[in-house]
């Protein structure tokens, strides 16, 4: 399942995530520049645990809920996977991926992986802050691991946005870490993932190091949060379909 996922993008040859593996006194708040983007397929499949059956998976939800006519939007859409995984799945419908980032570094290899694969999908791909998108005739909005760097009252404007700009019965997927309250299962889950990463070779300095770094710009919900802002923009039907250890992914349907 993983070969496929990460297969996606042949033309360029892997790069081993090594941005936290040597010790430094100032660690810098994480962000996605070029040195982020060079390794970022390595840093995803390494460090989040179910992210190639999200992917997948996302192909095959955009199967049954995109129409023909109307627009899919991926917001936050980094290197492109979960735009290739829809587009594979819609060539015949006449629509159009809106590709969202604001790293221009995100925005030109994503380019080349979409260029890689001949589609009569059309992909825009755009290098902006999602805030100022506009959403509209959308049939499918896909926000992949984003929604947790912006800060709470920007979640609400957003998730209204996007509500606003959903055709009816149209599906908002949703993937995010998770916050519990419960202590003894915050533990538990930390530490699967601390072990998930261990495992796939990063060492204690680096896993200490980008918790270092990620600690001032992402802050995650608990999923009760997400849901009772999702029905209270008025999504009908709110799920979690997906989650491993203290990572999910969600679905919502006008």
């Amino acid at each position: 399942m993983a070969d496929y996922v990460f297969n996606y993008y042949p033309q360029m040859n892997p790069s081993q995530d090594t941005i936290y593996a040597q010790a430094s006194e100032h660690i810098q708040d994480f962000k996605f520049d070029a040195q982020v983007a060079g390794v970022f397929n390595d840093m995803i499949r390494r460090s989040v645990p179910g992210y190639a059956q999200i992917i997948n998976t996302l192909g095959d939800i955009a199967k049954q809920y995109v129409q023909p006519h109307t627009q899919v939007y991926d917001l936050g859409c980094s290197l492109g996977a979960a735009t290739l995984s829809i587009r594979r799945q819609i060539d015949d419908r006449q629509c159009q991926i809106v590709a969202v980032d604001n790293s221009q570094s995100m925005i030109e290899r994503c380019q080349q992986n979409i260029d890689a694969y001949v589609s009569e999908t059309q992909v825009n791909l755009v290098c902006a802050d999602i805030r100022d998108i506009e959403i509209n005739n959308a049939s499918m909005v896909v926000l992949n691991f984003t929604l947790q760097f912006l800060s709470p009252q920007d979640r609400e404007q957003l998730m209204a946005k996007i509500y606003r700009g959903l055709n009816p019965g149209g599906i908002l997927v949703l993937s995010e870490k998770l916050r519990f309250e419960d202590e003894p299962i915050q533990d538990l889950l930390d530490g699967l993932h601390l072990n998930f990463k261990r495992a796939n070779g990063y060492s204690e300095l680096e896993i200490s190091q980008k918790r270092s770094a990620l600690e001032n710009v992402m802050k995650p919900d608990t999923y009760p949060t997400h849901e009772q802002r999702l029905k209270a923009q008025g999504f009908r039907h709110v799920s979690l379909w997906f989650q491993c250890f203290n990572f999910a992914s969600m679905v919502a349907i006008k």
